[in-house]
């Protein structure tokens, strides 16, 4: 069994000495690997992808961290939240969702399409979404390294040979080997990515490469949650995790984007 319990600094800057994070470095360098990517896709629809990237890239951290808040704080800790409303705006104190951020960057992406349809017209919503969903996959890996250097996110314990014991615990958990369920989602992630990638060089419809990412994401993350300590939420357990009654809807939406009948025209 492995013993971890790693530094979650990854510096610290002199002089300031304000610490630089694991997981805000992970973070990062995921979002970088995305602008690059889809500002290469984006050659297509314009002269100047960059601009347009740029664009794009302000949308989606707003979608990412606002999505991810609100997500926490409605799935999660609603009556926590509702009598103490200006810990919403504390997101360095932790509690971000990714059902959540799914949805935010959705809604993004949606009034980034709309926002530039006129100079823009052949970026349709679903042609974005389909640009974006790859990068997002390994963005989701790397936040899940971001996790497992934070300990949080931990399995349930498990006398299986890679059990890794986490020797702080972010939420105070028992110190006994465990699941390392942040490894088998961020691998799950991982095989996605270059699954999309694989799928992009095919002729698919709009939205099927959208569809693959919903099906693929949501489902390895409902069989992966029954590794994983069951998180506190407003709603009774005990058949199926608060992750995994939200990963139903985006693997039934991703099966219709996946099915849904092409309706391009020769």
């Amino acid at each position: 069994m492995i013993y971890w319990n790693p530094d979650p600094d990854l510096i610290v800057i002199p002089l300031i000495n304000h610490p630089i994070k694991w997981y805000g470095f992970f973070f990062v360098i995921g979002f970088l690997f995305g602008y690059y990517y889809v500002q290469n896709d984006f050659k297509k629809y314009t002269n100047n992808p960059l601009k347009l990237t740029d664009k794009l890239l302000w949308y989606i951290l707003a979608g990412t961290i606002i999505g991810a808040r609100l997500g926490h704080v409605l799935f999660y800790e609603p009556l926590s939240y509702l009598k103490h409303p200006l810990e919403i705006l504390k997101i360095w104190n932790g509690g971000l969702a990714s059902h959540g951020g799914t949805v935010g960057v959705a809604l993004a992406l949606w009034l980034f399409v709309h926002n530039n349809k006129k100079e823009y017209p052949g970026l349709t919503f679903l042609k974005v979404l389909d640009i974006v969903c790859i990068p997002t996959a390994l963005v989701a890996f790397f936040i899940r390294l971001g996790n497992f250097f934070n300990q949080e996110i931990i399995g349930t314990p498990t006398d299986l040979p890679w059990a890794v014991i986490f020797g702080s615990p972010f939420d105070g958990s028992s110190i006994v080997p465990r699941h390392p369920s942040q490894l088998y989602e961020g691998l799950a992630y991982l095989a996605t990515f270059f699954f999309l990638l694989y799928l992009k060089r095919k002729n698919l419809k709009p939205g099927a490469l959208i569809g693959w990412f919903f099906t693929l994401v949501f489902t390895s993350r409902f069989f992966i949650e029954y590794t994983k300590e069951i998180q506190p939420a407003p709603i009774d357990q005990s058949i199926l995790q608060m992750g995994q009654w939200l990963s139903l809807p985006f693997i039934l939406l991703g099966l219709f984007l996946i099915f849904r009948r092409d309706t391009r025209t020769n």
